[in-house]
């Protein structure tokens, strides 16, 4: 049975309820549950967007603004939107030479072709739907614009992949202790743990309308880069 709309608004706000709580420390537990390897993650985000003086970026589902910054201090126009009023408040008070604004993945407040990149990083697969939201950002994009979406995938290696779910669920009662909101924490590995492997993924990017979908697996496949044009 299909979601109805109400279930759908059910879900969105539930998610943005969930980050709002977790928003204070939010940088620091994924940091710490990456064991540093957040950096490196983001630095190949950043040379994979490869934002230029005076492009426009919309970096989406943004949080507190720490993916945002390397793309204006790049030059470029960076717009770091998200859903949680949370995450917004944190993030003003860390950057607040940041524009930040709150806009829903599924409805996004921008015009047709205006951005020459759009990107998200380990957000998309808490939008409640993960087709939609390729599209609006689609929609979004100049023609010959670029997407990257950094997630969460499923490691190449039988033996990683083991140990990473494992690893993942041993790091949850830790989290729960540090964070302001524990319950978060077991929902995020749920989702990590559901979330399509790279080619399914990049199939469905496709199947949205981008063209030339690639993708790069970072840590043996614990994170892929996706990469695609319009």
């Amino acid at each position: 049975m299909q979601p109805t709309r109400a279930d759908l608004d059910k879900k969105r706000a539930e998610v943005s309820a969930m980050f709002d709580g977790v928003a204070a420390r939010y940088d620091l537990l994924n940091s710490l549950l990456s064991f540093g390897q957040d950096r490196s993650w983001r630095r190949e985000t950043i040379a994979a967007v490869d934002a230029r003086p005076g492009e426009r970026i919309l970096d989406l589902a943004a949080g507190t603004g720490t993916s945002s910054l390397p793309f204006q201090e790049a030059g470029a126009h960076v717009f770091p939107t998200d859903l949680s009023m949370g995450m917004l408040t944190v993030g003003k008070r860390q950057q607040p030479g940041l524009a930040f604004v709150r806009g829903d993945a599924l409805a996004l407040p921008y015009a047709d072709g205006v951005f020459d990149a759009v990107t998200i990083s380990y957000g998309l697969r808490n939008v409640e739907d993960t087709a939609a939201a390729l599209r609006e950002l689609l929609r979004v994009t100049r023609p010959g614009g670029r997407l990257v979406i950094a997630e969460f995938s499923t490691p190449v290696s039988p033996a990683l992949r083991a140990a990473y779910a494992k690893g993942v669920l041993r790091l949850l009662p830790f989290a729960a202790r540090i964070s302001s909101n524990p319950v978060a924490y077991g929902y995020l590995a749920e989702s990590i743990l559901a979330w399509p492997a790279q080619e399914r993924l990049a199939d469905l990017i496709a199947d949205c309308g981008w063209q030339d979908v690639e993708w790069k697996n970072l840590t043996g496949g614990i994170v892929a880069l996706h990469r695609a044009w319009k």
